[in-house]
């Protein structure tokens, strides 16, 4: 199979720090094509990174003829309507998280994706780094006995009023953001969704956006619970508990592509025993590379690990955490 053209939506510096990179060094595509909202902006971004096509105008990126794929990481607000241009104009699609404003907004991605006969995966990078694989592997082999809760952390502080991130009508906030990312991966590791949902919500007096959440995830084995903030120092974790073991993880979600990933295993003990734990150890790697590659070897085989059904599930949860941090109460994931 030929290589795979891309094209990517947005100029934004995250596109340009970690996109761009990854794309350029992968081997199952050939990135053909950027654009932005200024043709100058365009011209420039092309001709740093040494990319063939420059549009000024997202529009004229998705109509590209010599385009195959189109990474959309355009703000939260406009990842459906852009993919859904983007399958009008006969393209595959990797957009990134949050998928959609709401599951309402997914369901009509995936009415696009059905008419389009084409591909779209929501970009949760981190499904696609190897510590992740492996913890969901030594759950399933009974390595801490049953998988009976998850707890995570996930904080970082925005303080710029003016990114989207801090804008609710462009689908800022927190639970947004990165609360998402321990919400995927106990989905991932309980391999099931979670019939209801509670969430305690603090919002923003200025901005209005959710900064500081946390959440209790009800699943048919357990529980998994969260919190997540916007406002605080930088902090990530995430545990599983089982009848008989623990795994952690210290770098679960942000994981750098010089940096080696550790989790540790911690085995069944008496309350005043020692510790028994070991560590397993990841090779730097980068999620971003590997996530692009991953996507051109299912479009090769017509069929996604992660289609659309899955991020769907994702904005069931997201809804129904926020209709939990309106009525104070459990809400049923529907």
């Amino acid at each position: 199979m030929s290589k795979l053209r891309w094209g990517i939506l947005s100029s934004s510096g995250f596109a340009v720090e970690h996109i761009i990179p990854a794309l350029l060094q992968c081997e199952g595509l050939e990135l053909t094509a950027v654009s932005s909202r200024s043709a100058e902006t365009a011209k420039q971004l092309a001709a740093k990174f040494g990319i063939a096509r420059a549009h000024g105008s997202y529009q004229a990126l998705v109509e590209d003829p010599e385009l195959d794929v189109v990474y959309n990481p355009l703000p939260n607000h406009l990842h459906v309507p852009w993919s859904i241009k983007a399958l009008e104009a006969g393209k595959h699609v990797l957009c990134e998280k949050p998928l959609a404003m709401n599951a309402a907004e997914a369901e009509n991605l995936i009415a696009a994706r059905d008419k389009a006969g084409l591909l779209v995966q929501e970009a949760f990078v981190i499904r696609h780094h190897p510590q992740w694989r492996r913890v969901r592997e030594l759950v399933r082999d009974g390595r801490i006995g049953t998988l009976k809760g998850a707890q995570g952390w996930l904080s970082y502080r925005l303080e710029d009023a003016e990114n989207f991130r801090n804008k609710p009508e462009m689908g800022g906030g927190g639970l947004m953001d990165i609360g998402v990312y321990p919400m995927v991966t106990s989905r991932y590791i309980f391999e099931a969704e979670p019939t209801r949902v509670f969430a305690a919500i603090r919002r923003d007096t200025e901005t209005g956006v959710d900064c500081l959440a946390s959440a209790i995830l009800d699943y048919p084995a357990g529980l998994a619970s969260f919190t997540c903030s916007t406002e605080l120092a930088v902090q990530q974790h995430m545990a599983f508990f089982g009848s008989h073991g623990r795994i952690e993880l210290s770098d679960p979600f942000a994981q750098a592509p010089d940096r080696e990933a550790q989790i540790l295993i911690g085995g069944d003990r008496g309350i005043w025993d020692p510790a028994v734990e070991s560590h397993e150890s990841f090779a730097p790697t980068n999620m971003y590379i590997n996530q692009a590659e991953e996507f051109c070897q299912a479009v090769e085989r017509g069929k996604l690990e992660f289609p659309l059904e899955d991020a769907l599930a994702n904005m069931r949860i997201l809804d129904a955490l926020f209709r939990s941090g309106k009525s104070g109460a459990w809400e049923a994931v529907t």
